[in-house]
């Protein structure tokens, strides 16, 4: 049969309460279930963005810092589509965030930009077919 489509993607952040209320609160996605497991020392938060699973959050004692400039090798960053860019960007800076200026895909001509969670994982928005341009 093959590959249906993208399950999740894991994420472990270093700060459990923070990263938990930024994905929740500020991305705001639903959070499915969460457990602590005590003998790693860990949490799994499962999220889910529109009703469907998305994230793993986790949390482990002291992980090391995952690089992110300069560019390392392996999975790059995390893409949401947004119906429009412009609009999402204010909503997060008004929530804190801080947001890169607004590009455009010199191959789509849809409109993106990028943010960081709070360990600098990289973050982008992307303009999506619906969008309001």
């Amino acid at each position: 049969m093959g590959l249906k489509n993208v399950h999740h993607i894991a994420i472990i952040c270093s700060d459990y309460q923070k990263s938990k209320d930024f994905y929740t609160t500020i991305l705001g996605l639903e959070v499915i279930r969460e457990v602590y497991r005590k003998e790693r020392d860990s949490f799994k938060l499962d999220l889910a963005l529109n009703g469907q699973y998305i994230i793993e959050l986790f949390s482990f004692p002291e992980p090391p810092k995952r690089p992110s400039r300069p560019e390392a090798l392996g999975l790059r960053h995390l893409a949401f589509e947004v119906a429009n860019v412009a609009q999402e960007k204010e909503r997060l800076q008004q929530l804190g965030v801080e947001v890169e200026a607004i590009r455009v895909d010199e191959f789509t001509g849809k409109r993106f930009t990028f943010f960081a969670d709070p360990d600098d994982l990289p973050i982008e928005l992307y303009e999506g077919s619906e969008s309001m341009a």
